[in-house]
């Protein structure tokens, strides 16, 4: 996965998130409308309405808090949540 950063303000950012899909990025999406202090989450993927756009562009919103932070705290999340899942699952095939 590659990240590029396209803008990055105090409380707003903008990332491109190479290779990935509406699968992930809706994960994403949702981990950072629960991560405490974003204000605002959504990403464009629409190749046609972005003039060939293939790759995703989130972008995020705060209160303040530094957004990176606020983005790292989400994906720890979402770590956090699909390892217990994973355990989960591997108890109940056994």
């Amino acid at each position: 996965m590659e990240l590029r950063v396209l803008s990055k303000e105090s409380s707003e950012l903008m990332i491109e998130i190479k290779g990935e899909n509406h699968t992930f990025m809706n994960v994403l999406k949702g981990a950072l409308l629960e991560t405490k202090g974003v204000t605002a989450a959504t990403y464009d993927l629409n190749p046609i309405q972005s003039g060939g756009q293939i790759d995703p562009i989130l972008s995020l919103k705060t209160d303040g808090r530094d957004p990176l932070e606020a983005l790292g705290d989400a994906t720890k999340s979402i770590e956090e949540t699909y390892g217990e899942f994973l355990k989960a699952y591997q108890a109940a095939v056994k």
